[in-house]
C-alpha cells in the first residue's frame, strides 16, 4: 500500500481547523490502516514527522429520502499531532 492509498484526504471542518492551531491535523484514511502506516505516510508527503496518531473510526449515518432508508457508509479518521513548530499546509490562504 502506498502513502496515497493510505491518506485519502484531508478532513477540512470548523473543528478540524480549531485543532490544527495545536498542531493536529484531521486526515480521511483508508479502513485498513494502522497508525504506524499513517505516521509513515505524512512523513513521506508531507516531510515532518508526526509526534502521535490518534484513529476514530467513523459509523455512518441513517439518511432516508421519502420511503427509501439507508446508511451512509463507514470510514476512518486519523488526527495527526505534530511536534511545535512543524505545519502542514492543507490549503493556500490569500
Amino acid at each position: 500500500m502506498n502513502a496515497h492509498e493510505i491518506l485519502i484526504k484531508p478532513v477540512i471542518t470548523e473543528k478540524a481547523t480549531i485543532i490544527s492551531e495545536q498542531n493536529k491535523y484531521v486526515f480521511r484514511v483508508s479502513t485498513s490502516a494502522n497508525k504506524d502506516l499513517i505516521a509513515k505516510a505524512i512523513k513521506e508527503i508531507y516531510k515532518v514527522q508526526p509526534t502521535k496518531v490518534n484513529i476514530v473510526n467513523v459509523r455512518g449515518k441513517e439518511k432516508s429520502l421519502r420511503l427509501r432508508s439507508g446508511r451512509t457508509s463507514s470510514w476512518k479518521k486519523a488526527i495527526v499531532t505534530l511536534k511545535q513548530g512543524d505545519k502542514i499546509e492543507l490549503f493556500e490562504t490569500k
